[in-house]
C-alpha cells in the first residue's frame, strides 16, 4: 500500500507517480493508493488517527504486506503507524535505502549503501523489540550492566566509525587515481540528469560499453569512467553517474559524496532530460538543486533533451546568444543527433583553444609520438634536415603540460603564428 500526504500549496500527481514507480523498482507490487489532505503532519502517526485506521481496513482488504509512505518518517511515527495497522511500514528514505542496496555492485557502493543504511537505522532501534531492553546476566556480568539497546548501539557507531574510515581511504584512492587523470590533459565530462532519463543508453551509444540500463529508477548506481574521442581527435574521459532524484534525502548525498565529486570535479556536465516526460522541467530544477548542494553549479552545462523518437521529433541542436551550442534535441535509442552532440563537446573544448606550430628536430622522435597520442594535430610537413613541423590545437592547460614533457623547449614553439581555432563546422 502506497500514502501521500497533500499540504497546503501542494498538488503534484507526479509525487504520487514518482512513489509507484520507487515501489516497483525496489520489486514491489502495488495494491492500492491511499490519498489525504493535512494542514500540517500528525505527531504521533504522520497521517492522523482517522487515516491510520483507513489504512489499517485498507491493508486488511488488500492483504498487503507493507506500507510505503511517500514521506520522511519519524521512528516514534513508524512505530505507531505498525502497532495500528499490523503489518511493516517503510517511510521514503529507507525505500530508496532499499533500492540503493539491490543496485550496488562495486565496494564502493556498497559501503556507502550500508552506511546510510546504518545512520538510517541507529535512529530506529526501539522499533518494539522488548527484548532489547533487558539487562545482560551471566556470571561476570551482573551489576548495573548494559542493555541490549545500549549494546546495539554501540555495535553500530562501531561500525559506522569503521565504515567511515574505509569510504576515507576509498575517497583518497579516488582522488589519486583524478590526479593521475590531469597529469594527462583529458578534460572529463559527467552525464547528470534525472533518474531514468536516459544516461546510461547515451553512455552506452557514446562509447560502445555495456553499462547496464533498465527502464526503472536509479539503474545505474555506480560510477562508470570510459574515453571518448570527440571530432578533431580531441579525447575526454565521459563518465555515467548515479540519476538524481526530488526529495533526495540528505543522508544519501553525504553518503554518496565520494560518487558525486565526479560531478563537481568535471570540466562539463552534460545534463540528460527526458523530454518525452511532461514534468521535465520540474525535473530539470530538481537536478539544478541537487547540483547545488554538492557545490557543482558553476560547472558549464550542456543540456541534452533525449527521447525524441517518443515525440516524433527531428534531431536539431540551439546556441546562445554568443552563438555557443548548449541545447541538443537527440534520441540515445535509436542513435539520431549523436553527432550534433558529439559536435557539441568537440566545439566546447576547442573554444579555449589556438593554433600553434611547433618545429621539432630530429632527436624528439618521442615528444612527437606523445603529442600525436594526447594532442589534437591539424597539420604535419616533414622538414629538410629530418625534423617536423606540426600545427597543432592546445587550451592554456594543454599547453602548460606540454611544456613540462621531457625534451621540449620553449624554442620549439613559434608564437607568432598562434591564432584562435575556429568552431567545428564554421
Amino acid at each position: 500500500m502506497l500514502v501521500h500526504l497533500y499540504f497546503p500549496g501542494e498538488q503534484d500527481e507526479d509525487d504520487v507517480n514518482e512513489l509507484q514507480l520507487l515501489a516497483e523498482s525496489a520489486g514491489a507490487q502495488v495494491c492500492g493508493i491511499l490519498l489525504a489532505r493535512r494542514q500540517r503532519p500528525d505527531a504521533a502517526t504522520f497521517i492522523g488517527k482517522g487515516k491510520a485506521e483507513e489504512l489499517r481496513a485498507a491493508v486488511a482488504d488488500n492483504q498487503a504486506e507493507l506500507v510505503l509512505v511517500n514521506h520522511a518518517l519519524t521512528p516514534g511515527q513508524e512505530r505507531n503507524l505498525e502497532k495500528i495497522i499490523g503489518c511493516r511500514v517503510l517511510d521514503r528514505t529507507g525505500l530508496i535505502l532499499d533500492i540503493f542496496a539491490q543496485r550496488a555492485r562495486s565496494h564502493e557502493g556498497k559501503l556507502q549503501v550500508e552506511l546510510a543504511q546504518l545512520e538510517h537505522l541507529s535512529t530506529r532501534l526501539i522499533r518494539g523489540w522488548t527484548h532489547l531492553e533487558r539487562q545482560k546476566g551471566g556470571i561476570g556480568l551482573r551489576g548495573p550492566g548494559e542493555t541490549q539497546l545500549e549494546t546495539d548501539r554501540r555495535l553500530l557507531r562501531e561500525r559506522i566509525k569503521k565504515l567511515n574510515s574505509r569510504l576515507h581511504k576509498v575517497r583518497n584512492q579516488r582522488r589519486i587515481r583524478r590526479t593521475s587523470r590531469h597529469k594527462i590533459p583529458i578534460p572529463t565530462v559527467s552525464l547528470v540528469g534525472y533518474t531514468n532519463a536516459g544516461k546510461s543508453s547515451l553512455f552506452n551509444r557514446l562509447t560502445g560499453s555495456e553499462v547496464y540500463a533498465a527502464d526503472q529508477l536509479f539503474a545505474t548506481l555506480d560510477p562508470t569512467m570510459r574515453r571518448l574521442v570527440l571530432p578533431g581527435n580531441c579525447s575526454v574521459i565521459l563518465a555515467d553517474t548515479v540519476g538524481f532524484i526530488r526529495h533526495l534525502p540528505h543522508d544519501l548525498v553525504e553518503a554518496f559524496k565520494s560518487t558525486l565529486e565526479e560531478v563537481e570535479k568535471a570540466d562539463l556536465l552534460v545534463h540528460v532530460v527526458d523530454a518525452a516526460n511532461p514534468e521535465h522541467r520540474d525535473h530539470m530544477q530538481r537536478v539544478n538543486d541537487v547540483l547545488a548542494e554538492i557545490h557543482a553549479e558553476s560547472v558549464p552545462q550542456i543540456l541534452v533533451y533525449n527521447k525524441i523518437d517518443l515525440m516524433d521529433q527531428p534531431a536539431r541542436m540551439a546556441r546562445d546568444i554568443d552563438g555557443n551550442m548548449t541545447r541538443v534535441w537527440l534520441s540515445a535509442a535509436t542513435g539520431e543527433g549523436m553527432d550534433l552532440l558529439l559536435h557539441a563537446l568537440a566545439e566546447h573544448y576547442r573554444r579555449h583553444r589556438r593554433v600553434y606550430r611547433l618545429s621539432l628536430p630530429p632527436a624528439s622522435g618521442r615528444l612527437r609520438a606523445l603529442i600525436f597520442e594526447h594532442l589534437e594535430v591539424l597539420h604535419e610537413v616533414p622538414q629538410q634536415h629530418g625534423g617536423w613541423s606540426i600545427d597543432i590545437a592546445l587550451d592554456p592547460g594543454k599547453l602548460a603540460w606540454l611544456e613540462k614533457q621531457s625534451g621540449f623547449r620553449s624554442e620549439f614553439i613559434h608564437e607568432d603564428t598562434a591564432i584562435v581555432l575556429a568552431p567545428t563546422g564554421s
